[in-house]
């Protein structure tokens, strides 16, 4: 039987190790995954100082010369010319501070460092790694406690529905159904931006990397991001990623595909990156607060993204 002693279970980390046990020193830390750095622009001109951050969406009026949609044409004795108006309307999300606090006893640290198992780099570790997923998080699903959505769930998106399900479509009909959440966001825009990303839930990413034919020689990915609208529109191949927040995260909780530009002048999020206080010493604790600035993701242009639920 193997013993452990309660303290080092609660604080420093080390064990009671029998004469025929061999304890493998590497430390494991908790599986986990963020991409929020992989499909997102940062704003980074927003400070700690600042409560929201905005932009602003400029519209443009012009009446026509002889009708009021044609042309402007004019005449060489023309005294009554049409002029240009224009609107400006601002959109503003508040910035929201996030904090968390690491803290050691001194007796802590110095049990730690004799094992060899710095319980202080480990618990920055641990703040390290919820900062980012909570980053995660509100990037792709903002924070319903807040009101927050983001890039999987705007609610003023309003969602495809695809036929089939990519696990029972052939490549021809899921090249379809990629296609025709491209072509809706580019039709929101005018037809002026086609998307250039599609993020998916990692089991149709599965599906994606499943060969055409029996032979191999080309991958259903291969297949859709060489064919797709985005190929022949913008000249090069989509990019298509895997992401774990939109399993499920549709209607009826379906699973989601996003179609989008990666570009901040489209689609960003605001972010003050990770501070920290001076350590401050209370008795035999060391303590210090590591703080940044949460931001919600700002949809400059939402008609340049679709969604499309039941893949």
């Amino acid at each position: 039987m193997f013993t452990l002693d309660k303290k080092t279970i609660r604080d420093a980390g080390a064990f009671f190790v029998g004469e025929l046990e061999r304890l493998d020193q590497t430390i494991h830390n908790p599986l986990a995954v963020v991409t929020w750095g992989r499909d997102i622009d940062l704003r980074d001109d927003v400070t700690l100082g600042d409560e929201l951050s905005s932009f602003t969406n400029s519209s443009f009026a012009a009446a026509g010369g002889i009708y009021a949609n044609g042309i402007n044409w004019v005449g060489k004795d023309s005294t009554a010319i049409a002029g240009m108006a224009v609107s400006i309307d601002k959109t503003s999300k508040p910035l929201r501070l996030w904090g968390q606090e690491i803290g050691f006893t001194v007796q802590e640290l110095a049990a730690a460092q004799r094992v060899g198992r710095p319980i202080d780099l480990q618990k920055f570790d641990g703040l390290k790694l919820k900062n980012q997923m909570d980053i995660d998080q509100m990037v792709y699903l903002g924070d319903d406690v807040v009101g927050a959505t983001g890039l999987c769930n705007n609610a003023s998106i309003t969602p495809l529905t695809v036929a089939k399900t990519w696990a029972t479509s052939t490549p021809l009909e899921i090249l379809a159904s990629i296609n025709s959440v491209l072509e809706t966001a580019w039709a929101q825009s005018g037809y002026a931006i086609l998307p250039d990303r599609l993020l998916v839930p990692p089991t149709a990413m599965s599906k994606l990397t499943q060969p055409i034919t029996d032979a191999g020689s080309m991958s259903i990915l291969q297949y859709v991001r060489e064919q797709c609208l985005c190929n022949s529109v913008n000249g090069r191949p989509l990019d298509i990623a895997p992401v774990k927040h939109l399993a499920g995260a549709g209607v009826g909780k379906k699973d989601r595909m996003v179609a989008y530009t990666k570009d901040r002048q489209y689609v960003r999020y605001p972010l003050v990156p990770l501070q920290h206080t001076p350590v401050e010493y209370r008795g035999l604790y060391q303590i210090t607060t590591y703080y940044a600035a949460l931001g919600e993701l700002e949809f400059v242009y939402a008609e340049t993204v679709a969604y499309a639920d039941g893949i």
